[in-house]
């Protein structure tokens, strides 16, 4: 075959097939192109004319790879591989001037969110991109510079230090519960806010935690709604739900604004701390070792307002 014949190959053509043999049918393919199938049909047409072959065998709908079409689809596969490696690579390093930082939902939402504006205002001309989920990322593969993780999630990483052990507290909308002392037992004639964290995490501080450490009867069915992200359950008191057991490095917003009120001031530690885990090419980027030590600096700050104050 020649180079010319080679050449005019159309590349929309090439796509088609790559995404009939990878999703296993022209529907799937026409799906994820967004074109019909029968444009999927044309296209591999044109390229069976162009080498003189069959690639697929028909059978009424359903369509195979015949042994031309498998051994044409596994060499051309590698050239849409690199396709996507070089845009990985583009997008790579169209963020390389830019800090990126990954940290669980709650905590972006809650924490790290609030604060990442003191840094801008000290750093207006660095950008950070700020990515909330809880998977924890490859760091050195994924598009991650720092990483904020909780407990034992931060052995995966090479390059990490212990920032914070966080604290709860009852903590409820000051509708519920009025400004005036109030003792433990009390929290427990209104609506409990439940936080469970996935199983893979240490368990959270529990209702039946608080009323033994305050010395209460607690009936282990009472109900209450429950919730997966601390910050969901944060919001659902501020909305006046019920009382939840929130981190005091969450609340902090909230009670400056007098939207949330600590009705007693009892505090459980968390299990486990967080953790910063860094990309060691993130210290090389412009500010990367400063954005760092700042992290760190307001990690040590936040370990002194969550902590119990000492009983004078």
């Amino acid at each position: 075959m020649t180079e010319e014949r080679l050449k005019a190959i159309p590349l929309k053509s090439l796509q088609a097939f790559e995404a009939v043999g990878r999703c296993g049918g022209v529907t799937a393919a026409a799906l994820e192109l967004k074109v019909s199938p029968g444009a999927i049909s044309q296209q591999i047409r044109k390229i069976e004319s162009f080498l003189g072959v069959s690639l697929l065998e028909r059978s009424g709908r359903t369509v195979e790879l015949t042994a031309w079409g498998r051994l044409y689809h596994q060499e051309i596969s590698k050239g849409f591989e690199q396709f996507a490696l070089a845009q990985q690579l583009l997008e790579k390093a169209r963020n390389e001037t830019a800090l990126v930082l990954s940290a669980l939902s709650s905590v972006v939402n809650k924490w790290i969110g609030r604060r990442i504006f003191d840094w801008q205002a000290l750093h207006p001309d660095v950008q950070v991109r700020i990515i909330g989920r809880d998977r924890e990322p490859r760091i050195g593969f994924d598009d991650v510079d720092f990483r904020v993780s909780y407990g034992s999630d931060v052995l995966q990483h090479e390059h990490y230090t212990e920032l914070f052990r966080d604290w709860v507290v009852p903590a409820c909308s000051p509708a519920l519960m009025r400004d005036r002392a109030h003792v433990a037992r009390e929290l427990f004639e209104q609506p409990l806010l439940h936080v469970e964290w996935e199983r893979h995490f240490t368990p959270y501080p529990s209702w039946a935690e608080f009323a033994a450490k305050a010395n209460v009867p607690f009936d282990a069915s009472t109900s209450g709604l429950s919730f997966t992200l601390s910050s969901s359950a944060i919001d659902a008191a501020v909305n006046k739900r019920g009382v939840v057991l929130a981190q005091m490095s969450m609340i902090s917003d909230e009670l400056e604004a007098q939207t949330l009120v600590i009705p007693v001031d009892m505090r459980i530690a968390l299990r486990e701390s967080y953790f910063l885990a860094w990309d060691r090419a993130a210290l090389q980027k412009p500010h990367g070792r400063e954005f760092r030590d700042w992290l760190i600096a307001i990690s040590r700050q936040q370990a002194a307002a969550s902590a119990p104050k000492p009983i004078v």
